[in-house]
């Protein structure tokens, strides 16, 4: 098909034989005159990853450069990325244009002078290995991830959050919600408003592992809807009372907030008046521990700062919930490379990259 450009030559050329009058030359080229800004693309040079700073690339893409091959074949993005309109990438290119683009908040048209790629190409690139990535790998936060929840590894995370401290002894990790800002939609602003927050909004929730890893995520789901509310929807609690126990049959469990209701698998602070000094203590000790999950709510934003760019988070018109699923993915993948805050806290290594994406 050709583009807007050639047929505008073609006009030009017809105009100069006396093919076309000017009436008929100014109504045709003003058709084929595209709204959007056209930027000088071609004048720079395609993507090569070679010719790439370390130090660049570190900050554009959050991946230190001798990782990204590896960090493309894991994800198994394919040799090359097709999109629906024949465009075609390399899979370390792809993968940069999405990491560059989480990276802070840009326009495609930052993009053109690191890709040499006009902004429809970078867009349906972008927008391909959101998607791609998700169907891939986003089992890996919706569903009971058996790679890293195993018995022998529960019991591996209770005793290093023990170590640290904590009462509670059979504790593998951490349930929070956390409130994720998005532009105010036009329509139905009230199924999304956080009277809270007092913010528009979408909502996931979030288990936390002390080797720093997200081990589930769910949602999105509308911004003013309770923490126990959202646990019971998201099956994360049945999934526990069929696989959340340790190799000798002990029920392992995770710790929330108040908001959440006291269960087998599901435990809480004290919230009830006249609590004794020891119920205080247990207080105490856990909440010290349960800041983690706030550090990997923050890690995801740090890391990929386009996420928490709330002006650009539209509903209907981009994938909102799909890429901070991705972001949680990609964090996890930064995580195995290069560790984290968590992981460091608790002194517990994540696992491999390859290990965890197997």
């Amino acid at each position: 098909m050709a583009s807007f450009k050639s047929v505008r030559d073609l006009l030009l050329n017809g105009f100069d034989e006396g093919l076309l009058d000017e009436e008929e030359f100014l109504l045709l080229y003003q058709q084929y005159t595209s709204l959007n800004a056209e930027y000088p693309y071609t004048s720079y040079p395609a993507f090569d990853l070679e010719l790439k700073d370390e130090v660049e690339c570190k900050t554009e893409f959050r991946v230190e450069k001798n990782d990204i091959p590896g960090l493309a074949d894991t994800l198994r993005i394919p040799d090359i990325v097709k999109c629906y309109q024949g465009t075609i990438c390399g899979r370390e290119e792809a993968l940069c244009i999405l990491l560059k683009r989480f990276a802070y908040p840009c326009r495609y048209s930052d993009l053109i002078p690191t890709f040499g790629r006009p902004v429809p190409e970078l867009a349906m690139i972008n927008n391909k290995m959101i998607s791609l990535i998700f169907y891939i790998h986003g089992h890996r936060l919706t569903e009971w991830n058996h790679q890293i929840l195993h018995p022998e590894a529960l019991e591996t995370y209770a005793t290093a959050v023990s170590n640290k401290g904590a009462a509670l002894t059979n504790c593998f990790g951490f349930v929070d919600g956390t409130v994720r800002q998005i532009c105010r939609p036009g329509k139905k602003q009230r199924v999304v408003y956080n009277g809270h927050k007092r913010v528009h909004a979408l909502k996931f929730q979030s288990v936390a592992l002390p080797n720093g890893i997200i081990a589930n995520l769910y949602g999105p789901v509308e911004g003013k809807m309770h923490d126990a509310r959202m646990l019971g929807e998201s099956g994360l609690y049945n999934n526990m009372r069929q696989f959340a126990f340790s190799r000798q049959g002990e029920p392992m469990c995770i710790y929330g907030d108040p908001a959440y209701p006291l269960r087998m698998h599901l435990q809480a602070p004290f919230r009830r008046e006249g609590i004794t000094e020891e119920m205080q203590d247990f207080n105490r000790s856990m909440s010290q521990v349960r800041v983690s999950v706030e550090w990997l709510f923050g890690d995801i934003v740090n890391y990929f700062k386009f996420l928490d760019f709330k002006k650009n988070l539209k509903i209907r018109l981009s994938q909102v919930g799909k890429m901070y699923i991705v972001g949680a993915l990609l964090r996890n993948a930064l995580t195995c490379l290069y560790k984290n805050t968590t992981s460091m806290y608790f002194e517990l290594d994540p696992p491999a990259l390859n290990e965890y994406f197997a």
